[in-house]
C-alpha cells in the first residue's frame, strides 16, 4: 500500500491528480467502475496478485470505455 500512497504523493507533486480525477469522474469511468468489482481489485491489488490484476486490466481494456479512458490517461500524464 505504501507504493500506492507513494505515487498518490507523486502525481499530487505533478499536478495530475485533479485531471486524473476528471478522468475517472467521466461517463467512460463511472460506466467502467460498475463494470469493475471493487473487492476483486482491492484483494488482488492488497496481495499482489499481478495476474489477476492482469486479467482485470485486459477486461477493462477490451471495452471501448476503457481504451478511450487509457487513451485519456495517457495524453494527461504526457502534458
Amino acid at each position: 500500500m505504501r507504493d500506492l500512497e507513494s505515487v498518490g504523493r507523486e502525481l499530487e507533486r505533478m499536478g495530475k491528480t485533479q485531471k486524473l480525477k476528471s478522468i475517472a469522474e467521466s461517463a467512460d469511468g463511472q460506466r467502467l467502475s460498475r463494470m469493475l468489482d471493487a473487492r476483486a481489485v482491492e484483494r488482488a491489488a492488497k496481495s499482489g496478485d499481478a495476474e489477476a490484476l492482469r486479467g482485470i486490466l485486459g477486461q477493462v481494456l477490451g471495452t471501448d470505455e476503457g481504451r478511450r479512458l487509457a487513451e485519456r490517461l495517457k495524453k494527461a500524464m504526457e502534458e
